[in-house]
């Protein structure tokens, strides 16, 4: 195989070749295709066949929670995890009820252990989608509706201030942390290289 299509054939060639073998049955039509490149459209590239499914070029896809989009901004990612931020703090407010009157402790609790941890889960693979302006805009609006819900303070109060009196970094950071314990962690396990 001479060109980059022509390699992908011989390699999906290859995997039905030892799903076959092997007894593994692949639903083509959930395999996506896409192509990691700059360019608009990859030059010479024709659509390669997957257990006779013509496989297309999508511009992102979905590969274990994290979406890869082809010039891997990470936008699409970050959207995503934004807006499930954000129904997980309303259904946990939803959950607690205005009457039950959960305490800041509890409530803080509850951002860090199930909002943040949904937010930053493979960091170690998005964490450069964090770095421009726009979305640490919209991580940093997660975390103000969190602060607004522990302290109870008024809707113009600054973030920063909220951030810094329940003792909670901004998210873009914990994401950037996060990426870096990761490594660290599997390679004291001895399982980083």
């Amino acid at each position: 195989p001479n060109t980059v299509s022509g390699l992908m054939q011989w390699a999906l060639s290859t995997v039905e070749t030892w799903c076959n073998e092997v007894g593994l049955s692949v639903n083509p039509d959930k395999t996506g295709l896409v192509a990691l490149t700059r360019k608009r459209k990859p030059q010479g590239f024709f659509e390669p066949q997957f257990f006779g499914v013509k496989l297309s070029l999508s511009g992102s896809v979905k590969y274990l929670g994290v979406i890869l989009d082809s010039r891997l901004t990470w936008r699409e990612h970050v959207e995503v995890k934004v807006r499930k931020a954000h129904y997980l703090l309303w259904a946990c407010r939803r959950a607690c009820g205005a009457g039950w009157r959960l305490g800041p402790r509890v409530v803080r609790w509850l951002y860090v252990a199930i909002v943040r941890r949904t937010v930053t889960f493979a960091s170690l693979v998005w964490w450069p989608g964090c770095q421009t302006a726009t979305a640490r805009r919209k991580l940093s609006k997660v975390q103000r509706l969190a602060c607004l819900g522990i302290t109870g303070a008024i809707r113009t109060t600054p973030t920063g201030a909220m951030e810094a009196l329940v003792g909670l970094p901004p998210l873009d950071l914990v994401i950037q942390g996060e990426a870096r314990s990761v490594p660290h962690r599997l390679w004291s396990l001895g399982c980083w290289s």
